[in-house]
């Protein structure tokens, strides 16, 4: 096939590695033909790379170097194009100019594509003469290494354009999913659950930013904690995505933005590239700073209470810890409740426990070595450190679990960030925006996420994450919380969460 690629900059150039690489003839281009012969270098430099680690021979290198055709012209004639994909900057009239230019040079048989990442394709086409030869193909950066690309047909696109893009996209090495026109996608969509959650955590002073990222990292598995993301990315980058995604969703309550980040985007707090966001960078940048010690008494009597509390009992109990039985604490022990959805303050007030010894404790079972406490406002500081000092406590003097320390909030914070980041995914699937299958794929390959999310919610199961959902829901009275439908009615039916279920045309 014979391409052009409308923009060398970082997406163009990437793009056309990936297509050169792949066997493609390649035209790539730019108004700033400087930007073309940094961007032949550029790629140049990458083969050159991937020769010497061994992931490619000399030979394919030269041969995908020889299929890539600098163009001096974008709007140059082409009767063999095939494709175009245009990845010059987010601009809705920019990338408008630049199909209306392209239409009149090249053949009605050329298949348009836009690398947009926020814009609407459908706006985009509808400035062309035949909206219906124009559609979404939208890479993520590295293109050569991020292995997913997402496929958006706008409401003109042609039907055979979409399966075409597919077989491309795979014949080149790369997975396809098939997305909706809509804010954000799917990728960016489904990643406003982990980071508006981790916000609304650091809004209510829950943990900060580098706390959540361990129990994020340590409980949940993620390769990243939120804020390091948002630090990466760029704050200002992810500001805009989170405010346009809730804004083209009509102010949807899960995906509302918090009020932390304007400020700090004003302030140049942008992550990485400025040297400073969440956390500082750079060779004279302090190191954070590290987690306090374990310093109470591991022998402490110890009472786990509530009806989610056998598995920590008896896993205490192998580690050695001193655990009560009967029917309430003893005046000595400091006791412990694993809270699902709600709160250590309500056990406290439903149980009748002693307020300044009682914590919670997060009873989902941790990716790594660590488990988290929640102390409440009523908490006795040392009677903390002493329920600290046992949750660390090992079975057979293995490696000790780290402990985090975080203020009480309804079902603490690596359930509230998997509630999320399941809720928000389910919403996609519910609105049919893509396939669950779609979903996971895109997620897993896109944000790195250990699992898909909707596939990470059956690992909890429908019925448990419903009760989960209820309870955030119910303790918060905050509809962010509330349960989608997706969920309701899978619980119900007994169904996961990946099952894309019966729709009334598969009866018709």
């Amino acid at each position: 096939m014979r391409i052009r690629i409308v923009g060398a900059g970082a997406m163009g150039r990437g793009i056309a590695q990936w297509a050169a690489v792949a066997g493609h003839t390649v035209e790539l281009c730019d108004v700033r033909t400087e930007a073309v012969t940094a961007a032949v270098d550029f790629v140049r430099s990458m083969l050159e790379r991937a020769v010497q680690k061994g992931r490619m021979t000399a030979g394919d290198a030269a041969a995908a170097l020889e299929r890539l055709v600098p163009l001096d012209d974008p709007w140059a004639g082409g009767p063999d194009v095939e494709l175009v994909v245009e990845a010059v900057r987010e601009d809705l009239d920019t990338k408008a100019e630049v199909f209306g230019k392209l239409e009149q040079a090249l053949p009605d048989s050329t298949v348009f594509a836009t690398n947009t990442s926020s814009l609407s394709v459908t706006r985009i086409a509808a400035s062309l003469k035949d909206p219906g030869r124009l559609a979404g193909l939208h890479f993520f950066n590295p293109v050569p290494l991020m292995k997913i690309v997402e496929i958006v047909p706008g409401a003109a696109t042609r039907p055979e354009i979409p399966p075409l893009l597919t077989t491309l996209v795979e014949s080149c090495g790369h997975r396809a999913v098939t997305v909706a026109d809509t804010p954000g996608f799917l990728v960016n969509h489904a990643g406003r659950g982990l980071v508006t959650e981790a916000l609304a955590l650091l809004e209510e002073s829950v943990a900060d930013p580098a706390g959540i990222d361990r129990i994020a990292r340590d409980v949940l598995g993620l390769r990243m904690g939120p804020f390091e993301l948002m630090d990466l990315t760029g704050l200002d980058v992810t500001a805009a995505v989170i405010d346009s995604i809730w804004q083209g969703f009509r102010h949807e309550d899960r995906l509302r933005p918090s009020f932390l980040t304007p400020n700090r985007v004003t302030a140049g707090l942008h992550g990485r590239k400025t040297g400073q966001g969440w956390f500082a960078y750079g060779p004279e940048a302090p190191s954070p700073a590290p987690e306090a010690p374990v310093t109470g008494d591991a022998d402490r009597p110890v009472f786990v209470a509530g009806g989610e509390g056998d598995a920590l009992r008896s896993a205490l109990s192998t580690a050695g810890a001193t655990v009560e039985s009967g029917p309430g604490p003893s005046e000595a022990a400091v006791v412990l409740v694993p809270v699902w959805g709600t709160t250590a303050a309500a056990a406290v007030a439903a149980l009748g426990l002693p307020a300044s010894r009682t914590f919670g404790v997060d009873p989902l079972p941790p990716a790594g070595r660590r488990r988290v406490l929640a102390v409440t406002p009523a908490s006795d500081p040392a009677a903390a450190r002493d329920a600290r000092a046992v949750l660390a406590r090992a079975a057979d003097g293995g490696e000790p679990y780290a402990v985090s320390v975080v203020r009480d909030t309804a079902g603490s914070v690596a359930q509230r960030l998997l509630a999320s980041v399941v809720s928000v995914a389910a919403s996609i699937a519910e609105r049919s925006l893509a396939t669950p299958a779609d979903i996971d794929l895109a997620v897993t390959t896109g944000l790195g996420y250990p699992a898909g999310p909707l596939a990470w919610g059956d690992r909890i199961g429908a019925a448990r994450l419903l009760d989960l959902q209820r309870a955030l829901h119910a303790t918060t009275g905050d509809q962010r919380h509330r349960p989608t439908r997706w969920l309701t009615e899978r619980a119900q039916l007994g169904l996961p969460l990946t099952d894309p279920g019966t729709s009334p045309a598969d009866c018709a």
